[in-house]
């Protein structure tokens, strides 16, 4: 079965929820900004073409190496000087860092559902486990279980939404032929967990609803700052809010050992 390597935004397209997605897209770049770790370290960025992380890391001090699927522009390694920081685009599945030794890295950001575009997630987080040196530090993000009951609903597939509460492993069909792996907020603990890392919480990416965000961006786009701050304030460090909302969870979790930047 392939999977697309391209974000589940992408797929969905803008469509009439534009201002939702410049919203989510800015409480993505203020949730990592608030997980990154101080400047100076290595970092590796696995969330593919999409996402912005490995540029806004690099800005702010990081070295980054950024894993990139092979296309046919890219030569195999490419150094680009950001800010303070720098990235070095590697060409390589992002499900196989066989190029990197264990303990190397002191922090892996997974994000825009890198670990939903592997259907076989374990041996992807088994990989992030083993190249963070200890007190490493992991971003991710997936998608949740309620988007993959919208999409299936999407497609009447309504047999399929009533095992889907019950389902260890969860694959939706997308309309554009991809495949995705939706999580739970259980079945992302453990699969960190069993992994070996140490869950520091999971919480929706955005508990604002998107007709909501929508309808007061179309009214004022000027709001979007507040509604980020309010956003942010929805939750805490220890996953305040209610998990099962969002079509998208986020998970911080640590590799076991001593912290080596204080957070």
């Amino acid at each position: 079965m392939a999977v697309s390597a391209t974000s589940p935004l992408a797929v969905l397209g803008s469509g009439p929820l534009t201002a939702y997605w410049r919203f989510q897209r800015a409480v993505a770049a203020a949730q990592l900004n608030a997980w990154l770790p101080r400047s100076g370290q290595l970092l590796v960025d696995i969330s593919g073409p999409q996402s912005r992380g490995a540029v806004q890391a690099a800005a702010a001090g990081h070295v980054v190496l950024r894993v990139v699927p092979v296309p046919p522009v890219y030569p195999a390694l490419i150094h680009t000087r950001v800010g303070r920081g720098h990235i070095a685009t590697v060409v390589a599945d992002s499900a196989d860092l066989s190029f990197l030794a264990d303990g190397c890295v002191d922090g892996v950001i997974a994000d825009d559902g890198a670990l939903s575009r592997q259907l076989v997630a374990e041996d992807v987080t088994a990989e992030i486990a083993r190249v963070l040196r200890p007190g490493g530090q992991v971003l991710a993000c997936v998608d949740s279980l309620v988007l993959g009951m919208a999409i299936l609903a999407e497609q009447h597939h309504w047999a399929h939404l009533t095992d889907l509460p019950h389902a260890e492993v969860v694959l939706i069909p997308w309309p554009d032929g991809s495949i995705t792996r939706c999580f739970g907020p259980q079945h992302l603990s453990d699969l960190l967990t069993e992994a070996g890392l140490e869950v520091r919480w999971i919480r929706p990416r955005t508990l604002l609803s998107p007709s909501m965000v929508d309808h007061v961006l179309r009214k004022d786009p000027r709001s979007i700052a507040r509604l980020i701050r309010a956003e942010l304030g929805a939750v805490t460090d220890d996953g305040g809010g209610d998990e099962s909302f969002g079509i998208y969870l986020l998970a911080a979790a640590r590799k076991p050992g001593p912290q080596h930047d204080g957070r």
